[in-house]
């Protein structure tokens, strides 16, 4: 029992009794201001601030240590702050769940080690977001589609149809597989399209997994925010010419996670 009262002794008074963390969000250049009602995760009451050095800053608030992050809310909160900061000035996110022991830490651990990598991919960032762009078959449309494109799918639907599960189950697995081939040619060809659509406003484009079996395409990418207006002539463009087979929707101005993810210092 003494040794261990001398090991909490030794520990100092900040160890035994600290009760907050510093979670980092995302690397900013230096000169940008907070909002007064921004908010992030954790405690209703912590205001996001700016732990400041040379050229960048990291965007944090307070957090409490005796619970667990990784809620929906904490994820949306994370998001939320780092898109709106992308809507307005060059942000580095950083990966969700981030905390630190102290802003001391933040600076000596994460701000300047990688200072000057750090300041130049902001600098890099200036005037650029990331959108996303995505679009969902109608299921219907989808399956006629198949169905007359693949003589053989059309024909074992024929066969099924009206039979019991138990007797045609054999056909319906290979109906399952044939649809899930069919689906994941369009899908390619119909990604393809857009990212050659959308090139000539990009920076950089990634072609993301699919969220869903009906979706048709799902990029990334990182553009000049003053042409949005072009990106979204794009996407009504393709609304149109896939009217009634594919639902398109678009996101952004969104913080850059696609293309860059700043480094923790525990990494």
């Amino acid at each position: 029992m003494a040794q261990s009262a001398k090991a909490a002794d030794a520990a100092g008074p900040e160890q035994r009794t600290q009760s907050t963390g510093v979670y980092v969000y995302g690397l900013v250049p230096e000169d940008v201001e907070v909002s007064s009602d921004a908010r992030g995760v954790g405690d209703e009451s912590g205001e996001i601030r700016l732990v400041r050095h040379g050229k960048i800053a990291a965007l944090v608030s307070d957090v409490p240590l005796d619970r667990a992050l990784g809620t929906p809310d904490d994820l949306f909160r994370h998001e939320a702050l780092l898109d709106a900061t992308a809507a307005e000035v060059p942000v580095l996110p950083l990966r969700f769940g981030a905390v630190m022991t102290n802003a001391e830490a933040v600076v000596d651990e994460l701000l300047t080690p990688h200072h000057d990598e750090f300041h130049s991919a902001l600098e890099e960032l200036e005037g650029r977001a990331e959108y996303v762009v995505k679009g969902r078959y109608v299921e219907q449309t989808l399956f006629r589609e198949v169905l007359r494109e693949f003589p053989e799918a059309a024909r074992l639907r024929e066969e099924i149809k009206g039979q019991p599960e138990e007797l045609t189950r054999d056909a319906r697995i290979q109906l399952g597989e044939l649809v899930n081939q069919a689906v994941a040619a369009k899908r390619e060809a119909d990604t393809q399209t857009l990212v050659e659509a959308v090139a000539p406003l990009a920076v950089f484009t990634v072609v993301r997994e699919p969220s869903h079996e009906q979706d048709a395409a799902h990029l990334a990418v990182l553009m000049e925010t003053d042409r949005q207006g072009e990106l979204e002539e794009v996407m009504n463009e393709f609304a149109d010419r896939w009217a009634d087979r594919v639902e398109m929707r678009l996101l952004g101005p969104l913080a850059p996670y696609d293309f860059i993810t700043a480094r923790t210092a525990q990494e």
